[in-house]
């Protein structure tokens, strides 16, 4: 049984909404902080008013192996973002506002039909910036049988504040740890202090919910399981990431050491970025998380560097 059930019996969830809902008066659900009145329709940085936008939802098995299992894992990609990253490979739906407005209780049948078609839990890409709007679905999904675990799939940069108001709500949490350099967080994804504000909000997602755990069949019950996309030329930092992943949090994070880097929006026209990731730059990513301690890494990408050795 997911944790929100309890919170949902107990009536802390309703608690939970209205809290988060307060919130968009005077907005500082992420670290940018725009303190405009969404409730009254205005728009910050995120572009998104009151209600939820969603591009689209449905089963997803290119997940990591922990979360796609057999039948899938539900995704439900959320329109806009806190971010932007001048290299996303999703920016028609990140910055360009690809997706239609959805109704708190057409995010939470979206819930119930993944739940349905057998998915093991509800993966949430992009809620940063619709934490409220999520929250006020779930009370109606919870309250209609939904039960699978809660995935927050995030970019890394939250408000610490804002977390907590998910504690005992979200079961796996799946954040990116973009950059180590702060200089490189400000040019190429728009934001102020990145690592800092991505290594507490780390921080606090590993004291909420721990070390990833699975079931028998190897499927995420619980945890924390990150990300971090190997950038060309080092511009991720990769040492510093898998350093403070190691000494700060734990040697026993499951971590993905992503290698799909490639070209995509604004990045061609910037020399550093604009060429895909070379084999020995990947080699290199991943012989530094070992060497560092982290052994719990996606096999995906195990199987990756057995071919590229």
């Amino acid at each position: 049984m997911a944790s929100y059930q309890a919170l949902y019996r107990s009536g802390e969830l309703e608690e939970r909404v209205d809290r988060a809902r307060e919130i968009l008066r005077n907005c500082e659900l992420c670290p940018r902080r725009c303190k405009v009145n969404r409730l009254e329709g205005e728009k910050g940085v995120c572009r998104t008013a009151a209600v939820a936008v969603v591009s689209s939802y449905g089963p997803h098995f290119g997940e990591e192996a922990p979360l796609v299992g057999t039948y899938g894992s539900g995704t439900i990609f959320f329109t806009n973002c806190n971010l932007r990253c001048m290299f996303c490979q999703n920016y028609t739906i990140s910055q360009l506002g690809d997706g239609r407005v959805a109704s708190k209780g057409a995010v939470a049948r979206m819930m119930l039909a993944l739940q349905e078609q057998g998915c093991h839990n509800i993966n949430l890409v992009t809620p940063t910036h619709v934490v409220p709007q999520i929250l006020e679905a779930l009370q109606i999904a919870a309250g209609m049988g939904l039960s699978v675990p809660l995935v927050y799939n995030c970019g890394g940069y939250e408000s610490v504040e804002t977390l907590k108001l998910l504690d005992g709500i979200v079961d796996i949490y799946m954040p990116d740890m973009k950059y180590s350099d702060e200089k490189n967080g400000r040019r190429f994804s728009g934001v102020k202090n990145y690592p800092s504000v991505n290594q507490a909000a780390v921080k606090e997602m590993h004291r909420q919910v721990g070390d990833l755990q699975m079931d028998e069949r190897g499927v995420a019950k619980r945890g924390l399981l990150m990300r971090h996309l190997v950038l060309p030329n080092d511009i991720a930092g990769t040492e510093g990431v898998v350093r403070f992943i190691a000494e700060e949090v734990s040697t026993n994070t499951y971590l993905n050491v992503m290698a799909q880097y490639h070209p995509a929006h604004r990045a061609f026209k910037i020399p550093a970025l604009s060429r895909s990731l070379s084999r020995q730059e990947f080699i290199d990513a991943v012989s530094l998380a070992k060497e560092h301690g982290l052994e719990r890494l996606d096999g995906v990408k195990f199987r990756t560097l057995a071919r590229l050795l």
